[in-house]
């Protein structure tokens, strides 16, 4: 089922998929659809490339930037790639003034519109060990509902 998204909807899911992405125990899936869908859009030219911003998380202690992209209300930063310190404007630091708007939309439906504009199969987040009942090691099955009572001595025949 092929679903037009408008380009509202996509920016508000990645929205949600990269704040998700910060707490993430393991975020790398969800930066990865962030990564395809921005490049995406730039290749379509529905996002536009801003300037560049100071990291706010430098690594290994050493100042870098990354690009800001606007996608529809929403603003997103991507690490540069060598030709956007050329052609970019730099803007120094990042206004923390400034927030996003709050999209009222869930983790589980944003990673179902992403995918849906990227065309690549929804995974599964749930895996065959957590779909399954778990039974407690203290399970004691109950004798009440039971018609026959088991044989308190097995008899040898």
């Amino acid at each position: 089922m092929k679903v037009n998204w408008t380009l509202e909807d996509i920016a508000k899911a990645l929205f949600v998929v990269n704040r998700h992405a910060k707490t993430a125990p393991d975020p790398s899936h969800l930066y990865q659809l962030k990564k395809q869908a921005v490049a995406r859009l730039l290749e379509q030219n529905k996002a536009k490339k801003i300037g560049l911003h100071f990291s706010e998380h430098p690594k290994l202690s050493r100042q870098h930037s990354t690009v800001l992209v606007q996608i529809a209300d929403y603003y997103f930063h991507i690490p540069a790639a060598k030709e956007d310190f050329k052609t970019l404007p730099h803007l120094g630091e990042l206004d923390k003034t400034f927030r996003n708007p709050r999209p009222n939309l869930s983790l589980s439906q944003a990673k179902r519109i992403l995918s849906g504009y990227l065309d690549i199969p929804q995974q599964s987040t749930r895996t065959k060990q957590q779909t399954s009942v778990k039974k407690s090691a203290f399970y004691t099955p109950s004798s009440l509902g039971q018609f026959t009572w088991p044989d308190k001595k097995k008899r040898r025949s």
